[in-house]
């Protein structure tokens, strides 16, 4: 089945117009995607801890999200963040200070690799969320995250991708040297070109898309320009 899909550049756009044309906020958005995730990992089946690790952009602001939803629904959680907490801003920035006051247990890891501690932090995951880099990555990522992500991919328990694998190219599907294996890559509002490139499944697993509260014609609108 071909899905529909919209670039980086696309995807950007199509966030600005809902929230300019439409007057939705990026807020809003956000827990669309993030509780949207948090119903596909239900029904995934949980029954033990869920590690989200987080990076410092929407994409964080999602597992920020995914991670308030699954402790409202009582499942065991905790949260990962690879970056200083100065660096969390915008609609991000507002989710981290809002779980923060809910008793989710968060790690501070900063911008410094500390393989032990990450090692400790995983073991016994029963799923590990893939909330590091967003669709506007490119190429090899940079420290920390190229060791986050080997380790990630070295733990023990399946792996799911908030929008689209970390090191996954966006648009052409092209891995980096250091790619998340996911096990299911749940997108927002649209597939993109680089999650149906042919030889990207066992980057992507199992793929779902997740709707975010965008208007059904403006996501038209968007595909028949693209």
């Amino acid at each position: 089945m071909s899905l529909p899909t919209l670039t980086r550049e696309k995807i950007r756009q199509l966030d600005r117009r809902a929230i300019e044309q439409y007057g939705m906020s990026g807020l809003v958005l956000m827990e669309n995607a993030g509780r949207g995730m948090a119903d596909v990992l239900c029904r995934q089946g949980i029954h033990g801890t869920v590690v989200i690790c987080c990076g410092r952009g929407n994409n964080a602001g999602d597992g920020f999200v995914i991670a308030r939803h699954l402790d409202i629904r009582e499942h065991g959680v905790r949260v990962l963040v690879f970056c200083d907490p100065s660096d969390l801003t915008g609609d991000a920035g507002e989710n981290f200070r809002i779980l923060q006051k809910t008793g989710v247990p968060i790690e501070i890891f900063g911008r410094e690799h500390d393989a032990a501690r990450l090692e400790r932090e995983l073991a016994g995951a029963e799923w590990i969320v893939d909330a590091l880099l967003g669709t506007g990555a490119k190429g090899d990522p940079r420290p920390p995250f190229d060791a986050v992500i080997d380790a990630l991919n070295a733990a023990a328990a399946p792996i799911a991708a908030v929008d689209l694998p970390s090191g996954l190219d966006c648009d052409t599907g092209e891995p980096s040297s250091h790619t998340i294996r996911a096990t299911l890559t749940c997108t927002l509002a649209t597939a993109k070109p680089g999650l149906i490139t042919p030889g990207d499944e066992s980057y992507v697993g199992e793929l779902y898309v997740c709707d975010i509260g965008v208007p059904r014609r403006l996501v038209d609108e968007m595909l028949q320009e693209h």
